[in-house]
């Protein structure tokens, strides 16, 4: 095997204050000059522009701060967090952490400065390009008829499809029935909570020990008159596809409900199989993760939904939509469901997206899918070096593993946790616990995408298998970790202690006098 080299790390630690509390009163980053008496006699005071209901009553509290310091500021900041462009973080599950090209940062700079309420043809461009990408290039990857790039993550994508699937049923006369909708345990839990919110009671299925996910027998006996539908990820977020898939499909749409597909965790299939084509209704994909846009830890993202022609008239509005040779913002909907976000959604990711994608071709995509799922198969092979780490349920994975640590635990009193805190001792970002339930005890799930090289896997087993080897010969290294950290020894107790908790650094402060 491989003989990697464990690197010694220290991240800097900088007492950092809020930017509010560097600076000094009257100190200015740029001096804007004056403005010519010309212009200012022709158009007046600026503040005289704005609705008077809308004026604020005070200056807002903006910092008073120089050029130097700001920029020593967010630099320090920086130092201070572990991602992608200062060490390997394929550990964060299911969240496909890719490498995002910096040249399309470059062009969704270019969209910065379009107001979307600007008049539609003074922004064709943009709109071209966001037709394009749904219509041309998310059409050929998952078969899909019509799409929308409002919801601005994947969760929000959910609960467009639960509100599409509740207009629909709505429409035809059977909401009232139809009161259902069915998941899957290692589905995203947002397949069960948006479904919810819509107002929908869940069924979960739960897999079988052989197989990883649950039987065709199982979705049989969960149907009946009040399905509405159901609500799937597929690879789930074990790394295990359902081949039956198709099947299931039938099976619900022969009751009368809809299927939605959870597509999070398409990077593996992309190019490979079409949503469409095993039978979905509708779907969602995350561009700030399989499409190469940063991820961004809650945002900025991009959750596009797309939908069969049926569904199409229930899209929110508005549709971007291609008539002759231009583009237009369609709201002349009367059978929509809304707004799900305000204005267009996030348009720079879905740029990115469609550069990245442009970049690709369709041969790169599939490509990309091919690369993770060899790269995943290397990381299952190295893994069985690792002492206290198991698989539960059988079969071959796709890009991912949700992985255990069950059996370290028992040995040394140390889970994923514990593991967590001490791998960034060696600069890895965290492994993820995996979201909850913990059906799989001690979770971990590493997607190691197309981003990541052989090295780069090496290099994070050899981490992950030392810091298991010391759980085994001292179990208090990991119980005290962080030790090489900005922050030294996280302290748990603020989750589980409300008279703690803190939404903000300013509360925290206040909490802590």
């Amino acid at each position: 095997m491989t003989d990697v080299k464990v690197r010694p790390y220290h991240a800097p630690m900088w007492s950092e204050p809020l930017i509010h509390e560097l600076g000094a009163r009257g100190e200015r980053g740029v001096i804007l000059p004056s403005v010519e008496k010309e212009i200012q006699k022709a158009v007046g005071k600026a503040d005289a522009l704005i609705p008077k209901g809308m004026r604020r009553k005070t200056p807002p509290g903006l910092p008073e701060i120089s050029q130097p310091q700001a920029l020593r500021h967010w630099l320090r900041l920086s130092q201070m967090t572990l991602g992608m462009e200062l060490e390997i973080d394929l550990g964060v599950g299911t969240c496909t952490m890719k490498y995002s090209p910096k040249v399309n940062e470059e062009l969704a700079g270019m969209v910065a400065g379009i107001h979307p309420d600007q008049p539609e043809e003074t922004m064709q461009g943009l709109l071209e390009v966001a037709w394009r990408f749904g219509d041309v290039y998310l059409r050929e990857i998952s078969g899909m008829d019509a799409f929308t790039f409002q919801p601005p993550g994947g969760s929000a994508g959910a609960f467009n499809n639960a509100v599409i699937m509740r207009k629909y049923h709505e429409e035809t006369g059977e909401l009232a029935q139809r009161d259902e909708v069915i998941t899957t345990i290692f589905s995203h839990p947002c397949d069960a909570a948006c479904p919810a919110t819509a107002g929908f009671k869940v069924v979960t299925l739960y897999p079988d020990d052989e197989t990883g996910y649950p039987s065709v027998e199982a979705l049989k006996a969960a149907v009946s008159k009040h399905t509405a539908g159901i609500f799937v990820t597929n690879p789930e977020d074990t790394g295990i596809f359902n081949p039956n898939i198709d099947e299931w499909t039938r099976i619900v749409h022969e009751a009368g409900g809809l299927c939605a597909y959870d597509q999070a965790n398409l990077n593996g299939v992309m190019g490979v199989t079409r949503a469409r084509d095993a039978g979905f209704d509708m779907s969602f994909f995350n561009l700030h993760k399989t499409f190469g846009s940063p991820h961004g830890s809650s945002g900025p993202g991009s959750g596009a939904v797309g939908v069969t022609e049926e569904l199409a008239k229930y899209l929110p509005i508005p549709v971007i939509v291609k008539r002759g040779e231009k583009y237009h913002l369609d709201y002349d909907r009367p059978h929509s469901i809304g707004r799900v976000r305000d204005f267009l959604g996030n348009l720079q990711v879905v740029v990115r997206a469609y550069a990245w994608a442009a970049a690709m071709g369709a041969d790169g995509i599939r490509e990309a899918a091919e690369i993770s799922m060899l790269n995943n198969q290397y990381l299952s092979e190295r893994m069985k070096e690792v002492p206290g780490v198991t698989k539960p349920y059988g079969g071959r994975r796709l890009d991912q593993v949700r992985w255990s640590l069950e059996k370290l635990k028992a040995d040394t009193g140390c889970g994923i946790n514990e593991v967590n805190k001490r791998v960034v001792d060696y600069g890895v970002q965290s492994y993820f616990t995996s979201h909850h339930p913990w059906i799989v005890a001690e979770p971990f799930t590493p997607e190691p995408c197309e981003t990541y090289s052989k090295a780069d896997i090496d290099y994070w087993v050899a981490v992950l298998k030392r810091v298991c080897e010391e759980a085994y010969e001292d179990p208090e290294i990991l119980k005290k970790a962080p030790h090489n950290s900005s922050i030294h020894a996280v302290d748990s107790a603020p989750f589980d202690d409300p008279e703690r908790w803190a939404m903000s650094w300013r509360a925290y402060r206040r909490k802590m006098r």
